[in-house]
């Protein structure tokens, strides 16, 4: 018998997916620009320029006490990946987008280390603008960016100090900035381009320079195996932008590279407060990072539409990694064992094990 996630990809086989990509790129440009001289000079007056464009400070209630200062304190970002091309606006009539992406990152400032964490768009969650549980992505679509970090907030209990939002053609402009990216392509498949298309791209397996386009396509499909595989192939490709930005002959690309970045991007991160990250890419033993997700399963909501439920008992022990590694809250029934290595992702156990099952495209 078929299961309920399979009958409701059957049903559902002519909606289109949406697009989840997440590309941070401003620290590698800043830690070659802040040099200060010649060419990185102007790169430091032209990334200054692109951030402050960029800046969009919320009003919102702070769960602080005293505002943070990331030179000094253990910090918090809410990354949020939409979706605001004109073809989806003129398309659902709107110029509300439903969040594609959501990435929490706690960065602890003594370890120099960052926890990444994905939060599965149709997880089922309390969203307090609303007044009642939905899917996660509807937060961002009834209450923008402010709607969205306060879900957040109430999910996970801790405090989120910084958000960044991009929509998926920064990602797109940013490959194609770079003059395309090198990845070795893991498997042979066709998906659909950024608008749509259906059978658009086609990539066979092995290394290639792959364009804007075509570095979506492999970031995003999801029908040839498993979200496991799909996390895996979006690592692939931000570490080739993340190669590919710090060489040497990428250095005359970066002001294109910039303005494909502001364009698409708003952030309530000041200049002088990113500065204060290039400390955890210039770290004695090197960026450290451990990814997680939220594990969980698949379900329906009481009008039948499928959502994520997530697992209680990993939720809480999630909340408690990122709040100990935040320094804040009293929970401390998890303990964090993840062992991190340089320039490495590690994925933990129970509270971080993404499930075969969750290939969503639910709206």
């Amino acid at each position: 018998m078929a299961s309920n996630r399979e009958s409701y990809l059957y049903n559902n086989k002519k909606r289109k997916r949406k697009k989840r990509i997440f590309a941070f790129i401003l620290l590698p440009i800043l830690l070659l620009a802040i040099s200060g001289v010649g060419y990185g000079a102007y790169l430091y007056t032209k990334a200054k320029s692109v951030i402050n464009n960029s800046y969009q400070p919320i009003d919102r209630a702070s769960k602080r006490e005293a505002k943070v200062d990331p030179k000094i304190d253990d910090v918090s970002i809410l990354f949020i990946g939409v979706d605001d091309s004109k073809k989806r606006s003129s398309a659902s009539g709107t110029t509300r987008s439903r969040s594609d992406a959501l990435m929490v990152a706690t960065l602890n400032e003594k370890e120099k280390s960052v926890k990444l964490l994905s939060i599965p768009r149709d997880s089922y969650v309390f969203i307090p603008e609303r007044g009642y549980s939905d899917k996660i992505t509807h937060a961002h679509y009834f209450g923008g960016v402010s709607s969205t970090i306060e879900t957040v907030e109430g999910l996970l209990d801790i405090p989120i100090d910084y958000y960044v939002k991009m929509n998926f053609d920064a990602f797109m402009d940013t490959v194609d900035a770079l003059d395309g990216i090198d990845v070795d392509v893991p498997v042979t498949f066709t998906e659909q381009n950024s608008k749509d298309k259906k059978g658009a791209i086609h990539l066979e397996k092995g290394p290639q320079t792959l364009n804007g386009e075509q570095a979506l396509a492999l970031a995003r499909t999801r029908k040839i195996d498993n979200d496991i595989e799909r996390g895996k192939r979006q690592q692939l490709v931000l570490k080739a932008i993340m190669n590919k930005a710090v060489s040497a002959k990428a250095i005359t690309k970066y002001s294109s590279l910039m303005e494909a970045v502001g364009a698409n991007i708003t952030t309530d991160l000041s200049f002088n407060e990113i500065q204060s990250f290039l400390a955890y890419a210039t770290a004695e033993n090197g960026l450290q990072v451990d990814s997680l997700t939220l594990t969980g399963n698949d379900g329906k909501d009481e009008s039948g539409k499928y959502i994520y439920k997530l697992d209680e008992t990993a939720l809480e022990q999630t909340k408690a990694i990122l709040q100990n590694h935040l320094g804040v809250g009293n929970n401390n029934l998890a303990t964090d064992t993840n062992e991190t290595t340089s320039d490495t992702d590690t994925t933990s156990d129970a509270a971080t094990e993404t499930t075969a099952s969750n290939n969503n495209n639910g709206s």
